[in-house]
């Protein structure tokens, strides 16, 4: 503690002298012997009276756990220091309150702020004394940097407020010389072992982005991002709520000392640097919850049409159609006209009020993890997402985008079918953040270089972007393979230097059941697609009527930063030449296609599809079904897939619940054996043919799990031996992945032998396999796993006579050029044909989706009619014989 030193005259008069100790003891009293009292300082006594009335006034303002554990979680011996943007009384009490109550450190300290208002009243008092008396004998104010006093409370676990920009703060630290708060601490972490930490904090009043164009009251009362008082408090009790703080990864000084050890650089310089840091994590993270800065579409328009590649482009198709400039502009002009998005925030708030009611109509709730929530924005903080969901419902895009909109991240701009640009949902759509692209485009060049420059611009600006990679929705209900143009094009973005990475996001939605599920098996069986319209929409009311649809389900995959990926592949992508750029669409797309099937929710009505139709009776017990689950269960348990709650929990209990409502759909039909109607004991079932299509489509929704195991299952069945080694199933399991390639995505990082191998230990832990006691690598077939081997290889059965059926019609097809909407309409009769004669088993293989990947892969291998009946025998002979052993 700093004693006061009272230097009084020398005089003779002792009642002079006394009556100066006497004034001196007083001022010592009442200064507690210290000049060392300072406006900087607010201690957290501040009374119960103001404390309540603080807690009652900031209660509007949403303050998430997770955001206070991020402060929490700081090593205990930690000096804690917060960042905020402007200089704020609000914001400082609101933290110096909210933390004060949670038992968090507290900003009793703000650096360069004066807080003499809320001050107590006897600490106001020696406030004004202590000032007053120091400045009557030195002629200067206490300066609490030079006193060392900020230095001691920090030491002594009192945390403190900074504020990064405020009026004049260039002028005083530079011109007048006032001490540099940052120097200081940066001072303060070279003295001390312990950390030092910064903690950026950040007040939103509104998620909205910021416009090029003001309005008026942001003008009279200041924008969202930087609200006057008026606007702070008006917003804080008209719109509880809306008010939130969000914390901003923390800084550890000393780490950021020791990664420019090397540098030499001076204090003053490291102090710059630390502040431009901390401002742009700071506005990154208020970008990555509002969004970029909004601009005209006029001024949007501008700045595509006018971009030095795209007016080329424009040049050229003048030329080469030999019409004026200025027509080849006004239809580029029309062509960014039909694509772009209108993005709304407003509108976007009146979607999610809509989304939320449907999804309250006709579901049970989302299940999302929140954890993953945290990482996704945390993640995009650094830089813009691209997020590729699978694609299973129409709703789908507005079940993410609602999803992201209540986590406080910026909803994507969409790519969207233009088939959804009808009137009126189609404006609705672009002002949601929808963008609009043909379904083909391919030798229309200009249209093309438009979209192109359309997403180049969409990047530049830092916009998040959303698009479904399988091109369009799912018929079969597993995911279809990617489709790479949209991605190509993200990927020229980042070649071009367009951005310095791009973060791409897998997202799983999925459905107990899905929305168009009678629409998809009309269409598998078919039957022609019916185009979007407004009557369509009205018609889908009937969906609005119970919850009958069970839960939705969203997971997120780890990001795959591109980046990252590319020096992971040694690959410099600016010196590919374009049959290597191509290679690497294809990786990332299937490397997209495998991260959602990884993180895919396999639920209860999954499992029982996989039960059902796999099953080798006509009819079946309900015990016998229960067999067949708890097979797939172990199964999936052992490599770990993502399981619903209700299955984990008690998965008899989910099941019967699921082959109740598939009795009430009329997949399946119950035969009562038992006395008594509600007495299930005695209950068998049987399949309604005419559903099985519709079973099958929630088998494939899980079928990603169980495909290597129906590869490895069949190699070994194929052995017809009770004794193997695993080298042994290597060719057949090529084989096999090789014919079903344009069914299933094959994994990019590992071959087939890691899978023969995973699923070999799998097959083991569920005594399916045993280890030969002396030979190594060398494995028995347990007679009980005969059984289950067939459990999981019959899972290829469908396509083997879906390929059948194909096979069949190239045997006969004529040498004539047809294009694939006639093939796939020959090949539906004869599999019609097929069936009926009992030539084929299975109803879910007279799949259209099923013959075009046929008739694609037999394509690659030459095999387009009859002319190749040399090439067509050895693949009738090989899946005839794999289907002999199911």
């Amino acid at each position: 503690m700093k004693k006061l030193k009272w230097k009084p005259k020398k005089s003779v008069n002792k009642s002079a002298g006394k009556k100066s100790n006497v004034l001196r003891d007083w001022k010592n009293a009442c200064l507690d012997e210290t000049y060392e009292h300072y406006t900087c300082y607010l201690p957290g006594n501040i009374g119960r009276l103001l404390s309540f009335a603080f807690k009652c006034f900031f209660s509007g303002i949403r303050a998430d756990k997770a955001q206070t554990d991020i402060i929490r979680n700081l090593p205990k011996d930690s000096i804690v220091i917060y960042a905020i943007k402007h200089k704020s009384s609000f914001e400082h009490l609101f933290y110096f309150n909210q933390y004060n109550n949670q038992g968090l450190p507290y900003p009793e300290i703000n650096f360069d702020h004066n807080i003499r208002i809320w001050q107590p009243l006897a600490r106001f008092l020696k406030l004004l004394l202590s000032r007053t008396i120091y400045f009557s004998h030195r002629f200067a104010w206490p300066d609490p940097y030079k006193s060392g006093y900020i230095r001691k409370k920090l030491f002594n676990n009192h945390a403190a407020m900074l504020c990064l920009v405020q009026k004049k703060g260039v002028y005083r630290r530079f011109v007048k010389e006032k001490t540099d708060p940052i120097r200081h601490l940066i001072e303060i972490q070279k003295s001390t072992d312990r950390p030092v930490y910064i903690v950026p904090q950040l007040m939103f009043f509104g998620k909205n982005p910021m416009r090029s164009s003001p309005t008026i009251t942001d003008i009279l009362f200041g924008s969202e991002t930087k609200p006057g008082k008026i606007r702070k408090i008006v917003t804080l009790f008209k719109n509880p709520g809306k008010v939130f703080v969000e914390v901003s990864e923390p800084v550890n000084l000393r780490a950021f000392l020791e990664e420019r050890r090397q540098e030499n650089y001076s204090i003053e310089d490291l102090a710059r640097i630390l502040r431009q840091n901390l401002m742009i994590q700071i506005n990154r993270h208020r970008q990555s919850i509002t969004g970029p800065m909004l601009k005209s579409r006029e001024e949007l328009k501008e700045s595509i049409l006018t971009n030095e590649r795209l007016r080329r482009v424009i040049a050229d198709y003048s030329e080469k159609e030999d019409i004026p400039v200025y027509k080849a502009l006004k239809k580029a002009n029309t062509y960014v006209d039909e694509i772009a998005a209108k993005y709304s925030p407003g509108f976007i708030k009146f979607w999610a009020i809509i989304v939320s009611w449907i999804i309250n109509a006709i579901f049970e709730g989302i299940t999302v993890d929140n954890e993953e929530i945290n990482k996704i924005k945390n993640i995009s903080r650094k830089g813009p997402l691209v997020l590729i969901p699978c694609h299973r419902s129409h709703i789908d895009y507005l079940i993410l985008s609602y999803m992201l909109h209540i986590n406080d991240i910026p909803c994507p701009h969409i790519a969207a079918g233009k088939n959804l640009s009808f009137w009126p949902l189609g404006p609705m759509f672009r002002a949601g953040g929808a963008f609009f692209i043909r379904r083909a485009f391919k030798g229309d060049l200009l249209y093309s270089s438009v979209f192109s420059e359309y997403i180049f611009k969409l990047v530049e600006e830092e916009f998040n972007i959303e698009f479904f990679i399988e091109g369009g929705r799912s018929r079969t209900g597993k995911m279809i393979l990617p489709k790479l143009g949209l991605l190509s094009t993200l990927i020229k973005a980042y070649k071009n230097r367009i951005c310095e990475d791009m973060t791409f996001v897998p997202v799983y939605i999925g459905y107990d059941r899905v929305l168009e599920e009678d629409s998809y098996l009309n269409e598998l069986e078919g039957g022609q697609k019916k185009p979007e319209s407004l009557l369509e929409m009205i018609k889908a009311r009937k969906f609005l009527t119970k919850k009958r649809y069970g839960k939705i389900y969203i997971k997120f995959h780890d990001p795959i930063s591109l980046k990252k990926l590319l020096s992971q592949m040694d690959i410099e992508i600016r010196e590919l030449s374009d049959a290597d750029q191509a290679a690497l669409y294809r990786n990332l797309g299937h490397r997209i296609i495998n991260s959602i099937n990884n993180v895919t929710v396999v639920t209860p009505h999954a499992v029982v599809a996989c039960a059902i139709l796999n099953s080798d009776k006509k009819r079946f017990s309900q015990d016998h079904l229960m067999n067949h689950i708890e097979t797939y269960i172990t199964h999936l348990l052992f490599h770990r897939a993502p399981l619903t709650d209700t299955l984990m929990m008690d998965t008899k209990s989910a099941a019967e619940t699921v082959i109740d409502s598939y009795v009430q759909r009329k997949f399946i039909d119950r035969i009562t054996l038992g006395k008594e109607d509600n007495d299930t004991s005695g209950a068998v079932f049987t399949v309604n043919e005419n559903k099985r299509p519709n079973l099958e489509y929630y088998k494939n929704n899980c079928i990603a799990f169980f495909i290597p195991a129906a590869f490895t299952s069949l190699a070994i069945l194929e052995r017809d031996a009770f004794q193997f080694s695993s080298t042994e199933l290597y060719p057949a399991y090529k084989s096999l992945r090789e014919l079903f390639k344009d069914e299933f995505a094959y994994d990019v990082d590992n071959p087939p032998e890691f899978f023969v191998r995973k699923n070999i230990k799998a097959f083991i832990d569920d005594a399916v396999l045993i280890p030969h006691p002396k030979l190594p690598d060398t494995y028995n077939l347990t007679s009980a796993g005969f059984r289950k081997l067939k459990l999981f290889s019959i899972f290829l059965k469908p396509y083997f006579e879906s390929y059948l059926i194909v096979l069949n019609y190239l045997m006969h097809c004529p040498q004539k050029p047809l294009s694939i909407k006639e093939k796939v309409k020959k090949i539906g009769a004869i599999g019609n044909r097929m069936y009926k004669k009992e030539e084929i088993d299975l109803k879910e293989a007279l799949s259209d989706v099923n013959y075009k990947s046929a008739v694609k892969f037999f394509r690659s291998r030459g095999i387009q009619d009859s002319g190749q009946s040399e090439k067509i025998d050895p693949y009738i002979d090989s899946i005839a014989n794999y289907l002999n052993y199911l």
